[in-house]
């Protein structure tokens, strides 16, 4: 029987839910069980956290209809969660946490501001890195003071669409057709728009509200999609590079979880220098923010071949198409290994 526990949290109240389960299921079975004891938790897409008793029943969506509660104790000294059942509970320790959740309420830093306040290790960034990061407002404020180029924006809050005649003023007189249209805080590309007209720029900023009270209006960058793996934490390494070629217009929800015709390209043939120059971004980026653990690291290269800086993901997905284990595994690093470094890198920041 293994000594520690390892809570894996998965799920959540979040657009981005039912990828999260589909993640969960790889970093599970890449766990070292003669390490760790697994403790699955599910969250619901209410927001109960329910304990999941097999991999089968995550795969197969019956863990939904668990009977065993869980709370996460932020009582510093105990370290524990408490499982509920009718009116009987159990205390289990917790040595670290491994959050599978991507998205609002997951990656956010607001789930991570619960494991502080319990004090134990946890995979991932911290509170500030996984805020600052999930809010593309402010990821492109951070990224703006270190000079790395990115995409022209306008900045939109919800409320300022009662106004919509001069919101569309504001932006046409700043950008040119067509434009991206993004809520600040949505992963996956949820409710993200490409807008090529004033229509259709009107629909998109509605969409966008729908998931976010702010809203980013982007340039159009014409060129190749990029992304590149970070890991580490006071020394953090970057990966390859990886290329995709999405089936739809750009990489939306659809297309990268849906579309069998999307596709990702591991090492892919670049202009001389350019590889090194996303790498070197990436890990400029990734300290700039403050990350720890991991983070993917997304790119354009235009077609005057500009290294131009995307977005930042603090917890990429582990889905069998998912770009950040594939580029660590093109550098040798097993999903095992990769996933012990990461526990590894967790245990380590509690230990200084």
């Amino acid at each position: 029987m293994a000594e520690k526990n390892i809570l894996v949290i998965m799920g959540g109240r979040s657009s981005e839910h039912e990828v999260s389960l589909v993640s969960a299921v790889t970093v599970i079975e890449n766990i070292d069980t003669k390490t760790y004891n697994i403790i699955m938790v599910g969250i619901t897409k209410e927001g109960r956290w329910k304990l999941i008793d097999s991999v089968d029943s995550i795969k197969d969506g019956s863990w939904l209809r668990g009977r065993v509660e869980v709370v996460l104790s932020a009582d510093t000294v105990n370290q524990e969660i408490l499982l509920i059942h009718q009116e009987q509970f159990e205390r289990v320790h917790i040595d670290v946490i491994f959050p599978v959740l991507h998205g609002m309420n997951g990656e956010d830093g607001t789930i991570q501001g619960l494991f502080e306040l319990a004090h134990i290790p946890y995979v991932g960034c911290g509170v500030l890195a996984s805020a600052c990061s999930m809010d593309k407002f402010y990821t492109k404020t951070i990224v703006d003071s270190i000079g790395v180029r990115q995409a022209r924006y306008v900045g939109i809050r919800r409320y300022e669409l009662e106004d919509l005649d001069e919101v569309i003023s504001r932006i046409e007189n700043e950008q040119d057709y067509p434009v991206f249209v993004k809520p600040s805080k949505a992963g996956s590309s949820q409710g993200v728009s490409k807008a090529e007209n004033r229509e259709e720029l009107v629909a998109a900023l509605k969409l966008a509200a729908e998931h976010d009270d702010k809203i980013l209006v982007e340039e159009t960058i014409r060129g190749r999609e990029l992304e590149c793996a970070v890991l580490g934490r006071l020394e953090p390494q970057a990966s390859g590079v990886g290329e995709i070629l999405a089936a739809d217009v750009f990489y939306s929800y659809e297309a990268k979880y849906n579309n069998s015709e999307s596709r990702t390209v591991i090492d892919p043939e670049l202009p001389e220098g350019k590889a090194e120059e996303i790498r070197d971004k990436a890990v400029k980026i990734f300290k700039a923010l403050d990350c720890s653990g991991l983070s993917r690291v997304d790119f354009f290269l235009s077609e005057d071949n500009e290294v131009i800086f995307n977005e930042i993901n603090t917890l990429p997905g582990f889905t069998s198409i998912s770009m950040y284990p594939m580029l660590w595994e093109a550098r040798g690093i097993s999903k095992p290994e990769l996933i012990r470094n990461l526990i590894n890198l967790a245990m380590a920041r509690y230990d200084e």
